[in-house]
């Protein structure tokens, strides 16, 4: 397996991508919010939010899956990253099982392409070039361990999220 042929970077908007399922950086409640999470609610249509009713929340660090509805993507995983309290409250081992919960439920509904987003680096603080490399890392080490992921994107909304993630990968190597 190439993971250069697996594992991209790139400027978008997540609402925008033509995948099995996207990633949405939630809010505990999963009921919509600010950002990422806002854009993909408002996208995929009020369905969403009707589903999302029924799924009782999310933990920090783990997953839930709906339907897509409007987007492109048929699949929407939401997953809920830690607000940045400074480092020493678990936000690494927190932002780190999110994208490993993401990556897992992905495979257990089949799913062979994805896109994320910077999951935490927004409205709950987390420093983008930690979370980078945590994400970077954890997507590798997945990839490593025998997935069956096809195309896994890293969506960036600005250049200096975009600096950061592609930096990760080009040190591995990896950047197409």
């Amino acid at each position: 397996m190439n993971i250069s042929d697996i594992l991209s970077v790139t400027i978008g908007d997540i609402v925008e991508q033509e995948v099995d399922a996207i990633v949405n950086a939630a809010n505990n409640s999963l009921l919509g919010g600010g950002g990422v999470d806002g854009a993909i609610h408002f996208a995929a249509g009020p369905q969403l939010l009707e589903e999302c009713r029924t799924l009782g929340g999310c933990p920090t660090g783990e997953a839930r899956i709906t339907k897509g509805y409007m987007l492109p993507a048929k699949w929407v995983i939401h997953t809920v990253g830690p607000i940045w309290k400074g480092g020493n409250h678990g936000e690494e081992q927190l932002l780190t099982a999110a994208y490993k919960s993401s990556l897992i439920l992905a495979e257990e509904y089949d799913i062979k392409s994805i896109a994320f987003p910077g999951i935490s680096i927004g409205a709950y603080g987390f420093p983008v070039e930690r979370a980078a490399v945590l994400a970077v890392n954890t997507i590798v080490e997945y990839l490593m361990a025998g997935s069956e992921l096809e195309d896994i994107r890293l969506i960036c909304f600005n250049k200096n999220a975009y600096a950061f993630y592609s930096d990760e990968v080009r040190k591995r190597n990896l950047l197409r």
